[in-house]
C-alpha cells in the first residue's frame, strides 16, 4: 500500500474515468480512510507493506499502486505503462526495494512494458488486468487505458491466456479500468454482466469463468458504480477474506452477500473520500504480493 503525500483529484486521468468527481480533495481525510483500511486488513492477520508517496512530484492518485506494479509467484515483477503522465512518477524503485528488504521476498526478474508509453499505447497494471492467477487467465476490457497490443506483450511474457472484451457504462463510454466491473476469487466471480453489451463477449466471459470452476455473481450497473465490482480476495490465516468498501457493501442484496459470504468473510472499510474523488476502489489501494519469500 502507498501512504498518499499529496492525494487529489487528477484531471489527466478525469477524461477516461468517469467514476471520479472533481471535488474539493482534503488529504487528511485521505489519511484517515487509508489508515483504517490498513489498519483492519493488520487486525484480519493480513501482512501490510506501507511505503510513503514522495512529496516531490505531487501524484494525487499514489494511492493506487496496482496500476504501475504486479508481483508474481515466479519472482516476476511487471512494470506497466500508464496513460496519465503525471502517474507515471509513481514508479519509484524506493518502493520495490522496500518490498524486498522489509517484506523479505525474492524477486528474479523485472519484466517492463513502459517502453509502450512513446508509442501512446498503455496497460495500468491489475487495474485493466483481472488476473485468475491460478489458471493463467487474464481478463481484460479494451479502453484509452488498456491496449491490445500491450495486452499480446503481457500474455506472451507472463503465459497468461487472455479474454478481452468491450464493456461500455450506460452514456456508452469505455469503462477504463476491468477491475471496477469485475473481480476473480478462487471459487467464485463478480461480474457486472450488464456492461458488456456484445453478447459474444459476454459469452467468452463467462464460459471461462465457469470452465474455471468459478460461481458468478452478476452485480447492475448501478451496483458497479458504486464499486461492488472493485473487490479483492485475499489470504487471511483464517481462509479467504473478500475485502469491500462500505459502499459496495450497502449496494448489494442480500442474495448477493449471502453468495459472497459462502466463498469468502468479508471484511468491509469505509473510503467515501477516496473513492469520490480518485475514482477508485480498496481493490485499487491494494498491490497484492505473490513473490516467493527469500
Amino acid at each position: 500500500m502507498l501512504r498518499p503525500a499529496c492525494f487529489g483529484f487528477n484531471p489527466q486521468t478525469a477524461e477516461s474515468n468517469s467514476f471520479q468527481h472533481a471535488e474539493a480533495a482534503q488529504q487528511g481525510a485521505a489519511l484517515v480512510e487509508f489508515d483504517a483500511v490498513a489498519a483492519a486488513l493488520r487486525e484480519a492477520g493480513i501482512e501490510v507493506l506501507i511505503a510513503a508517496d514522495s512529496a516531490v512530484p505531487p501524484k494525487p492518485d499514489a494511492i493506487f499502486p496496482n496500476n504501475w506494479v504486479s508481483f508474481h509467484r515466479d519472482g516476476t515483477v511487471a512494470l506497466y505503462p500508464m496513460l496519465a503522465a503525471n502517474r507515471r512518477a509513481e514508479r519509484r524503485d524506493e518502493i520495490l526495494d522496500l518490498v524486498v528488504r522489509e517484506g523479505g521476498f525474492r524477486v528474479s526478474r523485472t519484466v517492463d512494458f513502459t517502453h509502450h508509453e512513446t508509442q501512446g499505447k498503455y496497460l495500468e497494471g491489475t487495474g485493466s488486468l483481472v488476473l485468475d492467477r491460478v489458471h493463467r487467465v487474464a481478463y481484460a476490457c479494451s479502453s484509452p487505458r488498456t491496449d491490445l497490443d500491450v495486452l499480446g506483450d503481457f500474455a506472451q511474457q507472463l503465459d497468461y491466456d487472455l479474454v478481452s472484451f468491450d464493456a461500455l457504462d450506460a452514456a456508452g463510454r469505455p469503462i477504463y479500468h476491468t477491475n471496477v466491473l469485475m473481480a476473480v476469487g478462487s471459487r467464485f466471480a463478480v461480474v457486472c454482466e450488464e456492461s458488456l453489451p456484445n453478447v459474444g463477449h459476454r459469452t467468452a466471459v463467462s464460459a471461462k469463468l465457469r470452465d474455471t470452476g468459478h460461481e458468478i455473481i452478476a452485480i447492475t450497473r448501478a451496483q458497479m458504480l458504486k464499486f461492488a465490482g472493485n473487490v479483492l480476495e485475499l489470504a487471511a490465516p483464517e481462509g479467504p477474506l473478500l475485502v469491500l468498501s462500505s459502499t459496495a457493501f450497502g449496494s448489494l442484496t442480500a442474495a448477493q452477500l449471502m453468495r459472497l459470504e459462502s466463498h469468502a468473510t468479508l471484511l468491509t472499510v469505509a473510503l467515501p473520500h477516496i473513492e469520490t474523488i480518485g475514482g477508485g476502489g480498496v481493490r485499487c489501494m491494494l498491490a497484492e504480493i505473490h513473490l516467493p519469500k527469500s
